[in-house]
């Protein structure tokens, strides 16, 4: 035997090589292919619809459920607050009726007070200008009574001055009469 160098060998067929392309696209590959994809789409549908799919459909049920509670709630506390503002505007109604009836009776109770005040006023008035009459006729009658006197003594006083003597008082009674 001969030796060859160390780390040279020799061949002597030519390496073979196949026509191009992807193995994928040659139909001798095509059954370990359509194996493991069948095999692949099982365990990705039974992962699928056993796991992740029950998984989301539980939470838009969980999500719809929610919703319509919600929903629910919303709607008894809406008709609550339409009742509550119902009773709220009777109240309101009511106390305004009360606030009112109030302001009647307390301007009625005024003006009675009031009208009462304005007789005593009258009466007082009456009595005063009663009174006040009485004293101008006193002295109504006691200047009418001064009159005769005082006419007496200034047509004394205007014979004098004309005629240059006096008058005497018979003179003077006898012409005022």
């Amino acid at each position: 035997m001969a030796t060859e160098p160390h780390g040279t060998v020799e061949t002597t067929e030519a390496p073979k090589h196949e026509s191009g392309g992807l193995p994928q696209l040659q139909f001798e590959h095509w059954g370990g292919q359509i194996v493991w994809l069948l095999l692949i789409f099982a365990v990705l549908f039974a992962v699928l619809s056993k796991v992740l799919l029950p998984r989301v459909s539980g939470a838009i049920e969980t999500r719809g459920a929610k919703i319509a509670g919600d929903i629910a709630d919303a709607r008894r506390l809406k008709d609550e607050a339409e009742v509550q503002a119902r009773a709220a505007a009777a109240e309101v109604a009511e106390a305004r009726a009360k606030a009112q009836k109030t302001a009647a009776d307390a301007k009625a109770v005024a003006s009675a007070a009031a009208a009462e005040r304005q007789a005593k006023e009258e009466v007082a008035l009456a009595e005063k200008l009663a009174a006040a009459e009485a004293r101008i006729q006193i002295a109504r009658d006691e200047a009418m009574g001064h009159v005769r006197a005082v006419a007496s003594e200034t047509a004394g006083a205007i014979v004098q001055k004309l005629t240059g003597k006096a008058a005497t008082a018979a003179e003077l009674k006898a012409s005022l009469a």
